[in-house]
């Protein structure tokens, strides 16, 4: 147990892109997926119009491209999240698709989306 005392705090002294690489590291290495499974949406009921989609009550941020204005998609990153510096954000820039952000509210999210967008970036809202 002490051991993995030890390791979480050992990950709680890393950045978000040295955690990134240990996930893809750990991945590789036993063959696994750290990504939560995405439901299957139900289809409509036969003749039925389908239900009005929920509005959800947080999202996730995922850069899917950075376009060609990297340095502004870059300087976009850096103001959604300044705690990362700039090889960090220039990293996810890079790293396609990224996670910007999660757990994020509608509001909040829908900024952050058009901030990216407006810096050149394709954003999806997850």
């Amino acid at each position: 147990m002490a051991n993995l005392e030890d390791i979480v705090k050992q990950i709680e002294g890393l950045t978000v892109l040295e955690v990134s690489e240990l996930v893809k590291a750990l991945e590789e290495k036993f063959g696994v997926s750290a990504a939560v499974p995405m439901a299957v949406a139900a289809a409509p009921a036969a003749g039925g119009d389908a239900a009005p989609a929920e509005e959800k009550d947080s999202y996730t941020i995922i850069m899917a491209g950075a376009g060609e204005q990297k340095i502004n998609v870059i300087k976009a990153i850096r103001e959604i999240k300044p705690d990362l510096g700039l090889k960090e954000a220039k990293d996810l820039t890079e790293a396609l698709p990224a996670t910007i952000a999660e757990n994020v509210k509608p509001a909040e999210a829908e900024e952050m989306k058009k901030k990216l967008e407006e810096a050149g970036a394709t954003v999806e809202l997850k």
